[in-house]
């Protein structure tokens, strides 16, 4: 990194390719952007707090797991491509156990690679013992970390570019990082390749914006836009992700590939950097305290949009910490009822299965939660739609054992024979949980790591 700001000291620009939104994207957009965009680097952004509890939760019953179950799919689509053409991929898709992902990466790599690849995986957001020594506020509750009885099972700090660039430095083909902030994604690699300082606001708030708009992949060409009315987009089954052309003084170029589905347009553009905001003015990250209060978008030809305005200021001194306790077992059972009389039918359903839990089985009450998908499970207000043609019920408990989550999905299908007429569709299950909480530590509290593999065919 250098020592002062420098904005504008490079000419060529780099092109990032925005590989997933989320941990059960599709692979095949990511595949061609790999093949046909002329990438510099290809992005995976797998994590929220459900997946990152997901991820502990599988790391608990099986210390070599917990990374993104997608992980070896996606490497096995692109590898072929990137390791041929140089075009580094930056993934979080490491989750709760980045080494043993960045152990399977090695694995694939070593199938396609022509010349020796390096994987890099970095680790220091397993914060558990350090959470555990500073015993944060938790946020929801307001109390200290001490003052809770469920047992703290995992803690994943928010790590920013500064715990990536040095991979990027080392020549890594492939990162892999665990809970590594979204837009630090894009961060990291612009920041290497500019020479960015870090502590310059400005360029990081630019770039921060950048990432954003890129990290939800698909959000930015017509996905979770469109409206078949009032947003028309073409070619969702084959929506293109996009990519960006970014330039030294972090303006950029959003597109997409030619003849790929979906629409990139100042109204996509600006609904994406909206996403999860609160305060635009103060989008806080690991990296800066971004504001994109005075962005503008400006087409510049189909697909092609360029954003300008967005700064930054100095980075938090907290960085945000996901926490998992153990929560018990979540048992869930669905039935269907249709036609005449559904609704009353529904209600009559989650009564008994209600009533069978707590009386003979000696479930409290207050853990059983009861929804009428169709009459108002996501749309509030409408649970006394008595005219709903169709409803499917969904029964869930918040219990203590697995034994007491498999009553659940049980008594719901037993309906099938003793409850009220047409049932159909029954389906039952029980998983662990892991409660999920938030807090803040001192950054200072937080050192990462980078391991670094070689590996050749």
């Amino acid at each position: 990194m250098t020592s002062s700001s420098t904005r504008g000291s490079t000419s060529r620009s780099v092109r990032l390719g925005a590989g997933s939104g989320f941990s059960g994207d599709r692979i095949d957009p990511a595949r061609h952007l790999a093949q046909h965009a002329d990438l510099d680097y290809l992005i995976f952004e797998c994590l929220g707090e459900r997946t990152v509890a997901a991820g502990n939760s599988r790391r608990l019953q099986n210390p070599d797991a917990g990374y993104d179950p997608l992980l070896a799919a996606r490497m096995q689509a692109v590898l072929p491509y990137t390791l041929t053409s140089g075009t580094t991929v930056v993934t979080n898709a490491g989750a709760a156990n980045p080494l043993a992902a960045a152990e399977l990466v090695s694995g694939i790599a070593s199938r396609f690679a022509e010349r020796p690849a390096r994987v890099a995986a970095v680790t220091g957001d397993d914060v558990l013992e350090q959470v555990l020594r500073h015993d944060p506020v938790v946020w929801e509750t307001g109390r200290r970390l001490s003052e809770h009885d469920d047992a703290l099972v995992s803690a994943n700090a928010y790590i920013g570019a500064d715990a990536v660039v040095p991979a990027l430095e080392l020549g890594a083909d492939v990162v892999v990082t665990g809970r590594l902030a979204d837009p630090s994604l894009y961060v990291a690699p612009l920041a290497h390749h500019f020479g960015w300082n870090l502590d310059d606001h400005e360029t990081i708030g630019a770039s921060t914006a950048i990432g954003h708009l890129l990290e939800c992949a698909g959000q930015l060409t017509g996905g979770y836009y469109a409206d078949p009315v009032t947003k028309p987009v073409k070619g969702m089954a084959n929506l293109g992700f996009p990519f960006a052309d970014v330039r030294a003084d972090a303006s950029a170029t959003f597109g997409k590939l030619d003849g790929s589905g979906g629409i990139l347009t100042e109204r996509t553009c600006a609904e994406q950097l909206l996403y999860e905001v609160g305060d635009p003015t103060s989008y806080l990250t690991p990296d800066v305290t971004a504001d994109f209060g005075t962005v503008s978008f400006t087409g510049v030809g189909p697909d092609r949009v360029e954003i300008s305005g967005a700064t930054g200021r100095p980075r938090p001194e907290q960085l945000k910490v996901t926490l998992g306790f153990r929560g018990g077992w979540l048992g869930e059972g669905q039935i269907s009822y249709a036609g005449p009389r559904a609704y009353p039918r529904a209600r009559l359903a989650a009564d008994i299965v209600t009533e069978r839990l707590v009386d003979v089985h000696g479930l409290r009450e207050d853990s059983i939660a009861v929804e009428y998908i169709g009459a108002g499970a996501a749309f509030r207000g409408l649970d006394d739609d008595t005219d709903a043609r169709e409803v499917r019920v969904r029964v869930t408990a918040r219990v203590q054992t697995p034994e007491e989550a498999d009553l659940v999905g049980w008594e719901v299908e037993s309906l099938y024979t003793n409850g009220p007429a047409g049932g159909g569709g029954a389906r039952r299950s029980s998983t662990e949980v892991l409660a999920i909480r938030s807090c803040t530590i001192p950054r200072h509290l937080v050192s990462t790591q980078v391991h670094l593999t070689e590996v050749a065919r």
